[in-house]
């Protein structure tokens, strides 16, 4: 289109400059506005969810946002804290005149430093001598820090005075002061962001956007080269007679205009733009508007059970007391190895805290004045809170966790053993958690205690969304870290499927290669399952070429969702879940993301009906143009072709508030019968628009009565046929929007007006055969002949919409297209899970003093270690 105005500013055609000119503008502007609006909404509430800080600014201590963030401030990290900037321990919460021991620490290790400069390798960086420090240097462990989103370690890891933490790292224990080194955009994680934002991903729309686009320009390039060749036939120059429109370059220049829509990509981008303000009123937050386009087509959902699937209201039932234990010393052991950050309760830490209620005993014993020497907050590899506490003199270590990893503390007698996970199965079957409680006074032999059954009961709505979704299409696969037996019952109370397997079964159950695959595409979900254990599932489902939906909302949540087609943070989620998502949701359940795909696919629809309109007028204009240029040496004047492109992008615009329809599978572009369908759509408004020219060489003047012009009737036929063509496109389920039903409706009256008064009709043309009808001078149409255009053109869109319903009721053509979801290739993932199986050897010849490598089998140790 810059080039169209480039053209028609070489061929002083002033008005079609300035008229291309504002169609670009306009489609800028409003691209511009809707997205703007759009990222208006979701920031209002992206503030909501937004990461807060504790600085000490001015001797206060205050809460702002970490954007504000600066080097050089002295910030608050505590337990459950994600951590806001890079910082560097200066000292514990408790007590802060150690800040003097840190600046000691400091100078201690600039001196050591600076001793070891001249052999330090310039290339090192200064995190590294940080980061191996000197252990008569660092002291008490102030915090632990959770890096596994960036290093992969499960446990927490303890910080020293002095040492770094980094952004978006979890604070597990401990509340300490440190000093800001980098802000987020500067910080470790912030700079592999940013490469990572760099790297040139197109993605799936915008290649699907691009595609479309390649094509028309290649087609109307085709047109311009058979427009061409005709005109030299009949004898035209290439840019004179100068103020007219029959000559070479004004071909090109008319082609040029209505073959390459500029309103494409911003229709399209403002319904996403449009379609995302709405999820935003609906609590979801789109991080991206691509987003949208792959949730429409998501045909498998990964959901978490908790606070998804289930309520996330847990209650403790009555619990299983050890025989000759006391329920009420046992639930105050429980509360001990509880974390006692009241801001940043975990939930079973909650709902074991508020279950004392119904054991005043219980409550008296934890008034006797215990003190908490050690706090190990509870990890997914040991599974348990441990608490060392004191009372009295009497020191006691306080163990909560899976009735496993309780066992695992000590060899309890094999009876002890039987009847402990004889009652961990049976509240597991009636879809309870266990937890196991166990104390350890002084240097004594470990004491079960009994244990605690949690239930976290089903969401009311959960069932009814679940067969909602399987009508959409949707297969809902659910993943939890609880036991099996638990999942299963959860399952069967939500009409899920009971096909849930242990997650061990996919890394070293045996299976690899096309059965592994097959396991997971079958399998209604996968239970005691970590973060590896959701990332391979999703790559699976992927290589299957399923589009794969995955819910999450803790750290370890991130490289799933990152992997996942969509990845959604539910309700509560980490930063750091936020972040890696797709879409942010704000409302706890499954029905919210249900809705959110129903909306997701009614804007796709929106989508796929401006599509197929915009390549059907294109085709329109060019078949029927560049045949009337080569058969009767006649084209639509330039300065009304401009006006058609801009009507065209003026009505359609609204489509991005037009009610559209849902489908009840997932969607997908189809390319091969959008084009199938637009070829056709566009081949008959060509064959409508012949008939009203054609008629015009009849004697009595056809479709002329009384006086007309021949530029002005094609031009009124031409955007009404074209203007009423979307509401073929967008289908019949649903009544069209009053905006999208005005906008049309101001467009037609526009060029009815243009029809009347002829305006920019110009002179007549000379064509070859000559017309029968009265063309007048001023080209004023009477008002009689455009009320017969009018019904014409209703006419031509009622063959459309029927040939139109047609063609999408024929099998084959509405499945032209369509990919198989399940697809796979079964000797490539056999290939790849015997490799798997494989590793590489490192061995020595002493005696030759040579090494060399070589392939050999996995030890099973080692597969069982991983």
């Amino acid at each position: 289109m810059e080039f169209a105005a480039i053209l028609a500013a070489g061929l002083r055609d002033w008005v079609d400059f300035g008229v291309i000119i504002g169609i670009l503008m306009l489609n800028a502007t409003v691209g511009w506005y809707q997205e703007k609006q759009a990222a208006d909404v979701v920031a209002s509430l992206k503030g909501d969810i937004a990461m807060k800080a504790q600085v000490v600014r001015d001797g206060q201590e205050q809460e702002i946002r970490a954007r504000e963030i600066v080097p050089g401030d002295i910030i608050i990290i505590e337990e459950g804290q994600v951590i806001p900037a890079d910082a560097r321990l200066i000292c514990a919460y408790d007590n802060p005149s150690a800040f003097a021991e840190y600046q000691e620490l400091q100078q201690r290790q600039g001196e050591l430093l600076n001793e070891k400069e001249p052999e330090r390798d310039s290339r090192e960086s200064d995190d590294d001598d940080d980061q191996e420090g000197h252990d008569d240097l660092k002291g008490t462990s102030l915090v632990a820090c959770d890096q596994s989103s960036i290093t992969g370690e499960s446990l927490a890891v303890d910080k020293y005075m002095g040492d770094l933490v980094y952004y978006t790292t979890g604070c597990k224990r401990g509340k300490a002061f440190s000093v800001v080194t980098a802000s987020a955009k500067t910080s470790f994680v912030g700079r592999t962001a940013a490469l990572v934002q760099s790297a040139k991903d197109q993605g799936h729309f915008n290649a699907i956007m691009n595609s479309i686009g390649t094509t028309l320009l290649v087609i109307v390039v085709a047109w311009i080269l058979i427009a061409w060749i005709g005109g030299i036939f009949h004898h035209l120059m290439i840019a004179t007679p100068e103020n007219d429109s029959q000559n070479l370059l004004h071909y090109a220049l008319i082609l040029l205009i209505i073959g390459v829509p500029v309103g494409l990509p911003v229709v399209t981008t403002a319904t996403l733009a449009v379609g995302a303000a709405y999820l935003a009123k609906q609590k979801a937050i789109v991080q991206k508007l691509t987003a949208i386009e792959s949730l429409a087509g998501v045909d498998i959902l990964c959901s978490d059970k908790t606070g998804t699937l289930t309520a996330n209201q847990l209650s403790i039932r009555e619990p299983y007391v050890a025989e000759g234990q006391d329920v009420n010393w046992m639930m105050a052991v429980a509360a001990l190895a509880s974390s006692h950050n009241l801001k940043s309760l975990d939930p079973i830490d909650k709902v074991t805290v508020l279950t004392l209620k119904r054991y005043p005993k219980a409550r008296q014993i934890l008034q006797k004045g215990w003190k908490t020497e050690r706090f190990t907050p509870f990890d997914p590899v040991s599974k348990r809170i441990t608490s060392v506490c004191s009372c009295d003199g009497t020191k006691y270590t306080c163990v909560k966790g899976a009735p496993k990893a309780i066992l695992a503390l000590s060899d309890f007698s094999k009876e002890t053993v039987n009847l402990f996970k004889q009652k961990a199965t049976e509240f597991a079957h009636r879809g309870f958690r266990s937890l196991g409680v166990a104390v350890q006074k002084d240097d004594e032999s470990w004491t079960l205690l009994g244990m605690l059954p949690m239930f976290d009961p089903p969401r009311e709505d959960t069932a009814q969304t679940i067969a909602e979704a399987k009508q959409l299409g949707l297969n809902v696969k659910m993943l939890t870290g609880d036991a099996i037996a638990i999942a299963k019952e959860t399952c069967r109370m939500l009409a899920l499927g009971t096909k849930v397997y242990n997650s061990q079964r996919l890394i070293s159950g045996g299976l690899s290669g096309a059965m592994q695959h097959d396991l997971v595409e079958r399998a209604d979900g996968f239970a005691e399952v970590f973060p590896e254990h959701k990332y391979q599932v999703v790559e699976m489902l992927q290589q299957r070429g399923h589009l794969t939906a995955m819910t999450g909302d803790g750290v370890n949540d991130a490289p799933s969702l990152k992997k996942a087609d969509c990845g959604i943070a539910v309700e509560g989620a980490s930063e750091a879940a936020q972040t890696a998502a797709d879409i942010v949701f704000l409302e706890p359940g499954l029905s919210t993301i249900v809705d959110a795909i129903k909306v997701a696919r009614q804007i796709f629809q929106r989508m796929k009906a401006y599509v197929q309109y915009r390549i059907a007028l294109c085709l329109h204009l060019e078949i029927y143009l560049v045949t009337s240029m080569v058969i009767i040496n006649e084209t639509i004047r330039v300065q009304l072709v401009v006006f058609l492109a801009l009507f065209a992008d003026l009505a359609t615009v609204a489509v991005a508030y037009d009610n559209a329809h849902y489908e009840a599978r997932p969607v997908e572009w189809q390319l091969p019968k959008v084009w199938f369908v637009s070829v056709v759509l566009g081949i008959l408004l060509a064959m409508g628009t012949w008939v009203i020219r054609g008629s015009m060489f009849l004697p009595n003047g056809g479709i002329i009565e009384n006086f007309g012009s021949v530029q002005e009737i094609l031009f009124l036929q031409v955007a009404l046929t074209e203007n009423w063509l979307i509401f073929v496109t967008r289908g019949g389920r649903t009544w069209p929007s009053w905006q999208l039903v005005g906008a049309v409706l101001g467009v037609d009256i526009i060029a009815t007006m243009f029809c009347l008064f002829g305006w920019l009709s110009g002179p007549p043309e000379v064509d070859n055969p000559p017309d029968q009808a009265v063309q007048t001078a001023s080209g004023s149409t009477s008002i009689v002949t455009v009320v017969v255009i009018w019904a014409f053109s209703i006419g031509v869109t009622i063959v459309l919409a029927l040939v139109y319903f047609v063609l999408n009721k024929i099998p084959w053509i509405d499945n032209l297209g369509r990919q198989t979801r399940s697809r796979s290739d079964t000797q490539m993932e056999n290939i790849i899970g015997h490799l798997s199986k494989l590793a590489i050897e490192h061995e020595m010849d002493t005696a030759a003093g040579i090494d060399f490598y070589h392939l050999t089998t996995k030890r099973v140790e080692e597969e069982e270690g991983e």
